[in-house]
């Protein structure tokens, strides 16, 4: 065994745990990217079902317009959102825009029972809850990520190929409390 030979091993050695920190590190970002996505296809389910309800609401309390305005216009902000914290902070407000609407609800007990509308509450309640899965799941793909970039040796590779740490998908103040609920 020659000199040459142990540098060849050593070398192939490290091309290969390159290729091999590389590789994970784009499979944890795919991974966060195909989330990220999951939660914005949930999104836009609730985006999609949010006129409905207005519409619904509105039949029986047309006198209530700033109510409806408001959530109209946190509906527009929540879909125009680009980055995780942007769409924490829009999702924030849509959920206030929300709770206002569901104000307006409690002041029409005939509204509670009428099917169109319960049908409407059941669906943005399943929606909702696979929002919170989908964040849930990005959230942990993030962690996944930014985990491996900050371990060393990885972090050579990191700097070599330009991977960057990513962003949690956090909710304004969630740390000070618990996650609100919507209920219509």
């Amino acid at each position: 065994m020659g000199i040459g030979y142990i540098v060849f091993l050593i070398l192939v050695v490290v091309l290969g745990w390159t290729a091999l920190t590389y590789n994970r590190l784009v499979k944890l970002q795919v991974r966060m990217e195909e989330s990220w996505h999951t939660i914005n296809v949930q999104l836009k389910q609730r985006w999609d079902l949010i006129p409905n309800l207005v519409e619904t609401v509105k039949g029986y309390a047309a006198h209530e317009r700033g109510v409806f305005e408001r959530v109209t216009l946190a509906r527009t902000q929540a879909i125009s959102a680009s980055s995780p914290q942007e769409q924490a902070v829009a999702e924030e407000r849509l959920k206030g825009a929300l709770k206002s609407l569901c104000a307006v609800v409690e002041d029409y007990p005939q509204l509670k029972v009428n099917e169109n509308f319960l049908e409407l509450q059941q669906t943005m309640e399943q929606v909702e809850d696979a929002v919170q899965r989908a964040r849930v799941c990005y959230n942990a793909v993030v962690r996944d990520l930014n985990t491996s970039i900050r371990i060393f040796p990885r972090s050579i590779i990191v700097n070599l190929f330009g991977f960057k740490e990513r962003e949690f998908y956090a909710l304004p103040g969630e740390e000070e409390r618990g996650a609100p609920k919507v209920r219509l």
